[in-house]
């Protein structure tokens, strides 16, 4: 029996003990298997009361039963969900006759969603939106899944595809009838006026800066500076716990500490650093080289110093700001201002307008990944590719066969990036992300 045949469950709710639990069941034998426990297949789409029974006769549990037959269901199967108590002995007894079953087993990650794509009820942008949003930590990036999982990308997508599929058969047209006199040229030039239109369409997507793949990584801040001037105590003030040990030794951090944050909706990571100084021990300069190399990574640095003159390295093109600690402690400080800052990490001094600016550089950073199509390197890859062979097929004197041929893997390219042309190779990647049940 080939996977496609096969019938396949899971639990697809949170994990046992719970006070409800979902089992959900998709392929062929749903029918059968819901009939042995409930004793009969409910009114399709409406919620049913069953006592569940093993094959025996013997009560598993009383629960809800809901039928969801092909084609009009989540995965394009006939598909059957049993609301249970979601206490671990009730999963296990109904989860032993499921799997009784002939022709029935436990799903693997990400089945289900495998199974809606390949009987067409998404597409692989409309997958992977479902994929950031189960991974979603923060509101901003919920609202850019729901986006994709809407068709937000995909719509667009074969609104294209079917405008170079329209615009080739109009030059295929003429190349079939090329001993018509004049036919060729008519034909060519609505296709060649449709193509610049696409063109130009795909490449005001493609400059969006690939700040909408960021979004789903977040923004990364990194805290560097010279040993002991309160890195380790600033990242602990902004997880609101103990992420780092607080040291009066310089070199306590010895490897970088990350932070993931929300403000404000936003995805932030904070890196905080070894100390950066000259030092003698071969395990520290390890931690030195390491700090300099992420924060130089980072989209913006937080250079501390508590106004001993210490000069920052070079961070590249990354944005800095120079944060003065240990005001608290300081009998004169200059007012801050800019992209400089004032703070007593130990106190808490300036740590809150601190934060808002952060929050307000991150706000203005996503601002147009928000709005953004794209949310993967891999979009960004095969448009890439789609507009370069669009823009090769506006070449002058081409002749239109090789016109016909550019346009012929731009319309690939876009196949691809919806999972409908020749993408065995990533769909394991991109469904063995997916949790068991989804």
């Amino acid at each position: 029996m080939n996977a496609g045949a096969q019938t396949i469950f899971a639990l697809s709710s949170g994990r046992p003990p719970a006070a409800v639990a979902i089992v959900r069941i998709s392929g062929p034998r749903a029918a059968a298997a819901v009939q042995m426990l409930a004793g009969r297949v409910p009114t399709a789409r409406m919620a049913t009361r069953a006592t569940l029974r093993d094959h025996n006769g013997g009560p598993l549990d009383d629960g809800l039963v809901l039928w969801f037959p092909a084609p009009a269901s989540a995965t394009g199967e006939d598909v059957a969900e049993f609301h249970i108590h979601g206490g671990r002995a009730v999963l296990a007894a109904l989860t032993a006759v499921l799997s009784s079953f002939e022709g029935v087993r436990p799903a693997e990650p990400g089945e289900f969603t495998r199974r809606a794509f390949e009987n067409g009820k998404l597409d692989l942008t409309e997958a992977e939106g479902l994929d950031d949003l189960i991974h979603a930590d923060t509101e901003i990036q919920r609202r850019q899944a729901m986006r994709q999982l809407g068709g937000l990308l995909g719509d667009r997508a074969r609104q294209w595809r079917a405008q170079i599929i329209e615009a080739a058969a109009l030059i295929e047209a003429g190349i079939d009838f090329s001993d018509e006199g004049d036919v060729q040229g008519d034909l060519m030039a609505p296709a060649l006026r449709t193509i610049a239109g696409l063109h130009g369409e795909i490449t005001e997507v493609l400059a969006a800066e690939g700040r909408g793949e960021r979004l789903r990584d977040g923004l990364v801040v990194a805290i560097a500076g010279p040993p002991n001037v309160g890195k380790s105590t600033l990242i602990n003030k902004l997880a609101r716990r103990d992420v780092a040990i607080v040291s009066p030794y310089a070199g306590t951090t010895r490897d970088v500490i990350e932070v993931q944050l929300d403000l404000g909706g936003y995805p932030v990571t904070v890196i905080d650093t070894a100390g950066i100084r000259q030092s003698d021990d071969p395990i520290e300069q390890e931690g030195i080289r390491r700090a300099q190399a992420r924060a130089a990574e980072a989209d913006l640095v937080l250079w501390l110093s508590d106004g001993d003159g210490t000069e920052h390295p070079w961070f590249g093109s990354v944005a800095l700001w120079s944060v003065r600690t240990k005001a608290d402690l300081a009998e004169e400080v200059a007012e801050p201002g800019g992209s400089s800052f004032v703070i007593s990490a130990e106190s808490g001094l300036g740590v809150v307008e601190l934060i808002a600016a952060v929050q307000q550089f991150a706000e203005q950073y996503f601002a147009v990944g928000e709005t953004s199509l794209i949310s993967r390197v891999r979009h960004r890859t095969l448009l890439q590719k789609a507009a370069l062979m669009l823009h090769c097929s506006m070449k002058p004197d081409l002749e239109p066969e090789f016109v016909a041929e550019e346009l012929r893997l731009a319309s690939v390219a876009l196949g691809r990036l919806l999972g409908r042309v020749d993408v065995e190779d990533v769909l394991g990647e991109i469904f063995g992300r997916f949790c068991i049940g989804k």
